[in-house]
């Protein structure tokens, strides 16, 4: 398989260090928009044909702007029927399917190919690159004869992916269409970087795929062949040839029946092996292990999904009905008239966001007042505005009047004013739903400071607790007592929650994720439920004695978090997590950075009287534009040891994102997680319920 070459290294003491996001998008700028623009052309724009796959992994790396400024003017589907443009040149960035090299072949077939048609040179750039592509593996005498043969025009193709012997077949036989491609390549993109540390493969149906009821081998197989082709593509794209080890499963006894979905991570592993072999014949594509992957599923964490995560992202996504990372405001009408909704997203471009995405929601609530306290007090317009309140609380109504009276600062006072207003509206709903009382149960219940009895109490006495977190409550409980729900132990439970049959298949396929028995696993593992014996209360999670926690409801950590940092000191138990290869001797498992732990930040003083009883602050960051935040990641790249790259397959959450940004700090190492999808706390519901409902989908359900 080949790939145009690359700067992109491993990250270990390249002082251009670059994040995952930043060379994912600068390969499909530059690698693939601009060498397709710097080829010899009397054309200086371009059309982008895509399909609904990779239009998604350009729209997750750039901006429309950015491809625009590649010399792109037009981006279209290439399932659509689309207008003749003789006059321009055309890009395809495809997945190599039969579908979409059916639909290639037609666009440029015959004597009125859709794109431009016109006679060149040869190009010796594009015969190293087919040369490259046709290698040993798919190159003829009559291949060779073809290409020199033949007269270039302008259909420039990259395939997000490795296309097949018998696809590249298929563009040899049409001897009308061969000579009009001037590249042909595979850029081996098949992921969507959804954050600076993050992607997924999009396999929305994983969990269901991999864990349903009835399993099916050869749908599930299919689903972890699909997942590991766009894993590799990773680390081909990265230049990184990963350490690979995997949870291992481990069974009680001969006697014990092992499961497909108990080889999930074993399997996923082999198959990513696989295709990483292929990848050594790259150009560039390092010989010797540069980085490590830790493979998982969702098994190893049943409660992250349905725990109520106190971060400002997550609350976002949890409570808002966010669609994505889109969020949907009313702004004042410039017209006077009644107030437009404005759709925005909330993501890494705004400094603000970026600030405060993974801190506690009071903590956040805190340096966004901080933030529009001082951007008043520091100007005198603002101050005008708000003159007549007289050090009164400035409202999200007055930082947007402000927008008017100060055109210079528009931008920051919109930002501010948007998030501003989505935290008043978070702390309303944590008030109204009562989810501080909620919050401290679920976390007593993780950590054993509570246990079945408190849980009871909390049903008798909070009938007002809407059904979804009745329902999570359950789930969480479930995860840490599941004999309480074998036959008919659990029904009185359910009753007393009041939840309906529906929720209850939520509840009940729980099982489908846990471990072979409750004791199965060390710490090290999915469960540790039985830390202390002498403790009658049973405990999912160690306190992390270790760390000193800031605020109150933030004790709870994913189980990747422990996972992580041990792989990171290499102490993480080889039985339990083997590798498929053994480490070369250049590959001493940690660089020096490595080893760099920081100690537990100095507890901070109690704040002023807006300091909420539920939680402990810290002081705030000064100012209104936090683009020091942004000078501080970009500083901090480049101190980075080897990267750590975590998959989990059946869908990751909001916390163990923010972990991977925690430990990216702690540990001096780039830990990117990878998953089949990113699901907020109803989504991985929905998806649950799938499991034992065959004839639902998720079309079915409101997700």
């Amino acid at each position: 398989m080949y790939c145009s070459d690359s700067d992109s290294s491993s990250a270990s003491g390249d002082r251009n260090y670059k994040n995952f996001k930043q060379i994912s998008r600068e390969r499909l700028l530059y690698e693939m928009l601009r060498s397709a623009k710097m080829k010899d052309t009397k054309s200086s724009w371009k059309v982008l044909i895509t399909d609904k796959f990779t239009v998604k992994v350009l729209s997750y790396s750039c901006k429309m702007d950015d491809i625009t400024a590649e010399g792109v003017s037009l981006v279209e589907d290439i399932y659509k029927r689309r207008q003749p443009l003789p006059s321009m040149d055309a890009i395809y960035f495809i997945q190599p399917t039969k579908e979409n090299i059916t639909m290639f072949l037609s666009d440029m077939a015959g004597r009125t190919p859709l794109y431009k048609k016109y006679v060149k040179g040869f190009l010796l750039s594009t015969l190293y690159e087919w040369l490259n592509l046709l290698n040993s593996e798919h190159i003829t005498a009559s291949d060779i004869y073809f290409l020199l043969s033949g007269i270039w025009q302008r259909a420039f193709v990259y395939f997000s992916s490795s296309i097949s012997r018998d696809l590249i077949a298929d563009i040899k036989k049409d001897s009308s269409v061969l000579p009009r491609i001037g590249a042909l390549s595979e850029m081996n993109l098949e992921y969507f970087a959804i954050d600076s540390q993050s992607f997924i493969t999009d396999n929305d149906k994983a969990l269901e795929d991999l864990f349903g009821v009835e399993e099916n081998n050869s749908e599930a197989d299919a689903c972890l062949n699909v997942m590991a082709t766009r894993i590799a593509t990773v680390f081909a794209s990265l230049r990184e040839y990963p350490f690979v080890r995997y949870r291992a499963v481990k069974s009680l006894d001969p006697m014990t029946m092992i499961t497909f979905r108990d080889l999930i991570p074993t399997k996923l592993a082999a198959a990513i092996w696989n295709c990483l072999e292929k990848c050594k014949s790259i150009p560039n594509f390092p010989q010797q292990e540069t980085c490590e992957l830790l493979i998982l599923d969702r098994s190893i964490d049943q409660i992250a999904p349905v725990i109520h995560e106190w971060t400002y992202d997550a609350m976002c996504h949890d409570l808002l009905n966010m669609v994505g990372n889109k969020y949907v405001h009313e702004v004042p009408s410039k017209a006077g008239g009644p107030p437009e909704k404005k759709e925005v997203l909330l993501q890494e471009p705004d400094p603000i966001w970026l600030e405060i995405r993974h801190a506690h929601i009071a903590d956040a609530s805190e340096r966004l007042h901080d933030k529009m306290t001082n951007f008043a007090s520091k100007n005198k317009a603002a101050q005008l505005q708000h003159g007549s309140r007289d050090g009164g609380e400035i409202s999200t109504r007055d930082l947007q009047k402000m927008i008017q009276a100060l055109p210079q600062y528009s931008e920051q006072i919109e930002k501010l004013t948007l998030h501003v207003e989505i935290s008043l509206k978070i702390n309303r709903i944590i008030r109204d739903q009562g989810l501080r009382a909620l919050g401290q149960l679920e976390q007593d219940l993780v950590f054993g400071d509570a246990g079945m009895e408190d849980a009871i109490n909390f049903f008798t006495t909070n009938e007002e607790v809407s059904r979804e977190n009745k329902l999570r409550l359950l789930m969480i409980i479930a995860a840490i007592y599941p004999e309480k729900f074998e036959g008919e132990k659990g029904l009185d439970l359910i009753k007393l929650a009041e939840i309906p049959p529906d929720d209850v298949t939520a509840v009940s396929n729980m099982k489908l994720l846990g471990p072979l028995s409750v004791s199965q696993e060390s710490s090290t593992g999915a469960f540790s439920l039985k830390f202390d014996i002498h403790k009658k209360k049973r405990a999912a999670r160690k306190d992390r004695s270790d760390e000193q926690e800031t605020w109150q409801l933030s004790r709870f950590y994913p189980i990747i978090e422990e996972l992580v940092e041990k792989l990171s000191l290499g102490k993480l138990s080889k039985d339990d997590y083997p590798c498929m290869n053994d480490p070369s001797p250049i590959f001493q498992g940690t660089s020096p950075a490595v080893s760099i732990i920081h100690e537990a930040p100095v507890a901070r003083s109690m704040r002023s009287r807006r300091t909420q009883s539920w939680a402990k602050g810290r002081s705030s960051d000064d100012g209104y534009s936090s683009d020091s935040v942004l000078r501080r990641a970009s500083s901090d790249l480049k101190r980075m040891g080897k990267r750590i790259f975590v998959f989990i397959a059946g869908g990751a959450t909001r916390s163990e994102l923010r972990v991977c940004h925690k430990l990216t700090a702690k540990l001096h190492r780039e830990v990117v997680l990878g998953s089949t999808s990113i699901d907020d706390p109803l989504q991985f519901i929905a998806k649950l319920k799938l499991l034992t409902a065959n004839e639902l989908s998720l079309d079915d359900l409101e997700i």
